[in-house]
């Protein structure tokens, strides 16, 4: 929630103050924040704490998000962040276990994560060299394509949700309802990890050949039933497949839904708030599955998750669709009008690790 609300406040400033600026001042929220909650074992100053780390990570994801929606290819950017995600997040599934009990040592790694990027800020621009022009007169400017960017982050949120909704119940599946035990569980949830590094290198292999709406469309669809199986799943073989499968495919789809809304506008503030909306869903996500699954199993869960993705699709493929990037990709073809179908506008990011 507070890395979300951080994209939303921040999503028409960043190029006011600087990216280098506001860079600086994520990164150092992040680490105090991260920092402050390892050293103590209050339960309200830890969730303070993390709080204010979530607040300056997404401060940070800002500036990253911003930077990525000026490139003349967002979406090769695009695969690249994820895969660096990805396999971050695979470390921390492999490492953090571990470090022992307790939540001080996981966190301080958090904040000194934070640190360590520090000075890969210094390559940011600052203030004064980010734009020539008014920065007042370019804070007011209107958000180009009102419509398509409002469809574009509505829908994110809901299909950030149902993901995260079965990601947060997911090693629940796996021993309550699969049988399997907490190490077995913990190696499928790591191959599933494993999978969406190769599913994002899948990604930026691929490219705009297909344009963004097919992979976008045809790609959730296919989501839709791996976690229709993963919920479903009563044995090691389908539990495994259904979270595998779901996790290669995952990483793919939100990079070029990241990439679309970065082509919605060239200052990257769609591209920002489209990534606050999904975001949000990662915050909602385990509660909302909690729920479900309390009330109607895991199976049912399973299948309204599967339906609600196939519904938040649609206006996903839409706006891919209909929508223009104003740059060419770097293979050098313009993304063509929405006549041609398969030649559309197209973090924790990851599944919620």
């Amino acid at each position: 929630m507070g890395s979300a609300s951080a994209g939303f406040l921040l999503a028409s400033r960043v190029d006011r103050f600087g990216p280098r600026t506001v860079a600086r001042v994520g990164l150092t929220l992040a680490a105090l924040g991260y920092g402050g909650a390892a050293l103590t074992d209050s339960v309200p100053a830890v969730v303070v704490g993390a709080v204010l780390g979530g607040f300056g990570s997404g401060t940070a994801t800002a500036v990253a998000a911003t930077g990525i929606a000026a490139q003349r290819d967002p979406h090769r950017i695009t695969t690249l962040g994820l895969l660096c995600v990805s396999a971050l997040a695979g470390a921390l599934y492999l490492t953090v276990p571990h470090l022992g009990p307790g939540h001080g040592l996981p966190l301080a790694a958090i904040a000194l994560t934070a640190l360590a990027v520090w000075p890969a800020t210094g390559r940011l621009a600052a203030p004064d060299r980010v734009h020539h022009g008014d920065h007042a007169s370019r804070g007011r400017a209107r958000l180009p394509r009102p419509g398509a960017g409002l469809a574009l982050a509505a829908a994110v949120f809901c299909w950030s949700l149902a993901q995260n909704s079965l990601w947060g119940v997911s090693s629940r599946i796996g021993l309550e309802q699969a049988g399997l035990s907490e190490v077995t569980v913990g190696v499928v949830l790591a191959a599933a990890l494993g999978g969406g590094l190769l599913g994002v290198i899948g990604a930026g292999a691929l490219g705009p050949r297909f344009g963004r709406a097919l992979p976008i469309g045809a790609g959730t669809a296919v989501i839709a039933g791996c976690i229709a199986v993963s919920a479903a799943a009563t044995d090691l073989v389908s539990f495994a497949a259904g979270e595998i499968a779901w996790n290669t495919f995952y990483p793919v789809v939100l990079s070029y839904v990241l990439a679309l809304g970065a082509s919605l506008d060239a200052r990257g503030r769609w591209a920002v708030l489209v990534g606050s909306a999904s975001s949000l869903g990662t915050a909602c996500g385990p509660l909302t599955g909690s729920l479900l699954s309390a009330q109607a199993g895991y199976p049912v869960m399973g299948l309204v998750l599967a339906a609600g993705l196939l519904v938040v699709a649609v206006p996903m493929t839409a706006v891919a669709l209909r929508t223009t990037p104003a740059r060419s990709t770097d293979l050098g073809t313009a993304v063509r009008p929405a006549a041609h179908p398969t030649a559309a506008a197209g973090h924790d990011y990851e599944p919620a690790a």
